[in-house]
């Protein structure tokens, strides 16, 4: 079980590392003008949402099902878990909202602006920190 619970956690950070860096490219995105940039920072986006992103997640989710499944047990007490995965619900939400976000930009559509992105980057951390506090922590 502990190298389920190490990969486990090797997919968390690649999937966050991805979670942080494809909406600072939407930053970057919005503010280009030039078709070179913005042809340039579409085939970025795709191939992180699609790569790294969307794989890490699934990786991530799957083994964190494991390892519950495998331990029900133990955990069906564990109310820090519960609430753990129900911050792993909207966290989804922002992946695939991300994704929308990608075809937005891939059809040239976007009409925000490069500061909306910058405040959009930082949701997932608020998400980040309540999940390792409540991991670490266990409150309840």
């Amino acid at each position: 079980m502990l190298w389920i619970k190490a990969f486990h956690i090797i997919s968390i950070i690649t999937w966050f590392a991805a979670l942080f860096y494809l909406p600072r490219l939407f930053v970057y995105h919005a503010m280009s003008k030039d078709k070179i940039s913005i042809e340039r920072f579409k085939v970025m986006e795709r191939k992180l949402y699609r790569g790294i992103m969307m794989p890490s997640m699934i990786l991530a989710i799957a083994l964190g099902l494991w390892m519950v499944v495998d331990a029900w047990e133990i955990y069906k007490t564990q109310y820090w878990l519960h609430a753990k995965l129900a911050l792993v619900v909207p966290l989804v939400v922002y992946h695939f909202y991300c994704g929308h976000l990608l075809q937005i930009f891939k059809h040239d559509k976007n009409t925000r602006s490069d500061v909306f992105y910058r405040w959009f980057n930082e949701l997932p951390v608020l998400i980040l920190i309540a999940i390792v506090i409540l991991v670490v922590v266990k409150p309840f």
